[in-house]
C-alpha cells in the first residue's frame, strides 16, 4: 500500500468512525419557530439524548448568518441570554432539552423568512470526553407553536 492510499484509508476510517460516533446522539421534537417578513432571529429546540458523554458545541445552517447554542436564564428578576461559548453537556443516557426560555439554538441574521410548513436544514457540531468531534445534519420542522410532544412554552417571538 502506497502513501497515498493510506492516508485515504486513514481519512475514510477517520470519517465513517466520526459519523457513526454521531449517531449516538438522538434527536427529538425538533421544532424552529417561524418568522415573520423583516425578523431576523429566531430559536430551533429540540430534545437531545446521547448514548455517551458528550457536549454540543456548535450549529451551522444556511438559512442564518450566525448560528448558536444558547442559555436563557433569570438573573436579578431579569432574564439573561448569551451564547453557551464552551457549548452544552450532554450526560450519557439523559435528555437534555432545547427549548423556549432555556437552552436552545438562536439563529440570527436570517437570510430568509421561516415560513410555517417548511423545514429548514441544521447541522449539529458535538465533542466527545477526548476531543472527538462530529457533526449530525438535521431537517427541523418551521412552525408557529411546539409540534405536540414538544415543550409547548411561548417566548414571544424567540
Amino acid at each position: 500500500m502506497n502513501q497515498k492510499s493510506r492516508i485515504l484509508t486513514l481519512l475514510l476510517t477517520s470519517l465513517m468512525l466520526s459519523t457513526a460516533w454521531a449517531q449516538n446522539v438522538s434527536v427529538q421534537s425538533a421544532w424552529a419557530r417561524a418568522t415573520v417578513q423583516g425578523q431576523k432571529a429566531t430559536g430551533a429546540f429540540m430534545t437531545l439524548t446521547s448514548k455517551t458523554d458528550t457536549r454540543l458545541v456548535g450549529v451551522s445552517t444556511s438559512v442564518a448568518g450566525v448560528a448558536e447554542v444558547h442559555e436563557m436564564k433569570m438573573d436579578n428578576n431579569v432574564m439573561q441570554m448569551r451564547a453557551l461559548r464552551d457549548g452544552l453537556a450532554l450526560p450519557a443516557g439523559k435528555a437534555v432539552a432545547l427549548q423556549p426560555g432555556g437552552f436552545h439554538v438562536m439563529l440570527m441574521d436570517l437570510k430568509l423568512p421561516l415560513q410555517k410548513d417548511t423545514t429548514i436544514p441544521l447541522t449539529l457540531r458535538f465533542k466527545d470526553p477526548k476531543g472527538l468531534e462530529s457533526s449530525l445534519d438535521i431537517k427541523v420542522p418551521v412552525s408557529q407553536i411546539a409540534p405536540a410532544g414538544a415543550k409547548a412554552h411561548q417566548h414571544g417571538e424567540h
